[in-house]
């Protein structure tokens, strides 16, 4: 989270952004509050305890600008404040004793991951922006997907039933909907 200059192969979208520490918190922050929003946009499901939110576009987006450091911090934040009782996991949701909350821990390790292949250039394009947020689906339900099983004591077939499927459309639209975002937030900034 430093504000030395990285050569332009090596910043994310937040790197352009003037005000070095003050500038962090207020991204870090931002991003945690920018998450905890897109997940009041919810729609519950009968068949699943896994809402359809827009917390996984949030997620991608902010981490793919903050980068690895600021984006896990950010989701970190948004990760214990809800765990402490702040009702803006979706749903309103809080605490530890929800089967979703699997995702929101993933958020973190989306974070690292998309974080650091953005500040590689993975976010310059719209083919390498679809490749960096399908990874970081993945990321997301490689956390989500056990804690499902384990919360609601359901085999991994069943689980990806419960919180994969249904999500796979909404996935794709989020994901070319950020593909479109960042590169063209990338042509502004190098105009």
């Amino acid at each position: 989270m430093s504000s030395v200059a990285l050569t332009p192969s090596r910043r994310v979208l937040a790197d352009v952004v003037p005000g070095g520490a003050v500038r962090d918190v207020v991204l870090v922050a931002g991003s945690a509050a920018f998450v905890g929003l897109a997940a009041q946009i919810a729609i519950p499901l009968p068949f699943t305890p896994v809402p359809l939110s827009g917390q996984t576009f949030a997620v991608l987006l902010s981490v793919a600008a903050l980068g690895p450091a600021r984006g896990a911090l950010g989701m970190l934040l948004y990760a214990v404040a809800g765990i402490a009782g702040l009702p803006w996991f979706a749903g309103h949701q809080s605490g530890w004793a929800i089967p979703s909350l699997g995702y929101v821990l993933g958020f973190v390790l989306a974070a690292v991951v998309v974080g650091d292949l953005a500040r590689r250039g993975a976010d310059r394009t719209v083919a390498r922006t679809v490749g960096l947020m399908v990874v970081g689906n993945l990321c997301i339900y490689a956390i989500g997907v056990p804690w499902l099983m384990a919360s609601v004591d359901v085999g991994l077939g069943r689980a990806l039933v419960l919180g994969v499927v249904p999500f796979l459309i909404g996935d794709v639209v989020k994901i070319l909907l950020a593909s479109l975002l960042l590169p063209t937030a990338w042509r502004f900034v190098r105009s």
